[in-house]
């Protein structure tokens, strides 16, 4: 199953740029090429919401290589978002990150 979170942020032109250049250096460091994407941005309150969602392939990469390791969470989803919050942040970015369920 494909990993689908929400990301949220009131500087989205500022954000973009910074996920955009984590999320391709992290596709190169697990040599998975189209590893993520992005969906359409949309305002609400202030805020702007993206999707990223993040290839079957490019999340086995990360569990099977011990990046998850100290990743907080009792579930292979939960310590996937903290990863994915904590590799963003590591880039600067100051993005929320909300893991969504699929409808």
């Amino acid at each position: 199953m494909i990993s689908l979170f929400e990301l949220s942020t009131r500087r989205y032109d500022d954000e973009i740029k910074l996920v955009i250049k984590a999320m391709t250096e992290l596709e190169a460091k697990c040599n998975v090429g189209n590893g993520y994407k992005l969906g359409s941005p949309f305002n609400r309150a202030g805020w702007t919401f993206f999707d990223l969602e993040i290839s079957m392939e490019l999340s086995h990469m990360i569990e099977t290589s011990g990046m998850l390791e100290g990743a907080l969470g009792y579930r292979i989803g939960e310590q996937l978002k903290n990863f994915i919050g904590h590799h963003l942040e590591s880039y600067g970015s100051q993005v929320r990150v909300k893991q969504k369920e699929y409808d």
